[in-house]
């Protein structure tokens, strides 16, 4: 994950030793701990990115910090909402089960009706 990182331009090409192990100083470090937090919230990587570039300009609007965890937030909200409604036909599903056979059973049959729309 780190070399990962390290690839997209989230963290700097580390120091190495003689022996090419790699040596991160304290401010990569802590920011990679900021990376890891922010993917831990869910942020995509350009909202990573975005929030690195304005944590590099202190003096900036918080606003703009504001602005992109908003986004975020909405994203969360709208994916939520998704799971809501998946819950909800999975939990049809399953109160129709009736039990039986396989090639009887409720929850097989929605999930073949469902399958035959075009995506």
């Amino acid at each position: 994950t780190i070399r990962y990182y390290e690839s997209i331009g989230l963290l700097p090409d580390p120091g190495r030793t003689t022996g090419g192990q790699r040596v991160y100083d304290t401010a990569t470090q802590q920011r990679l701990s900021f990376i890891r937090q922010s993917r831990d919230l869910g942020f995509p990587v350009e909202a990573i990115r975005e929030l690195i570039a304005l944590q590099m300009t202190p003096d900036e609007d918080c606003a703009k910090v504001d602005k992109v965890a908003r986004h975020h937030l909405a994203e969360v909200d709208r994916r939520l909402k998704q799971l809501r409604a998946l819950k909800r036909e999975l939990q049809g599903m399953i109160t129709s089960c009736e039990g039986g056979e396989v090639a009887c059973c409720a929850i097989m049959e929605s999930i073949s009706n469902a399958a035959s729309y075009p995506l």
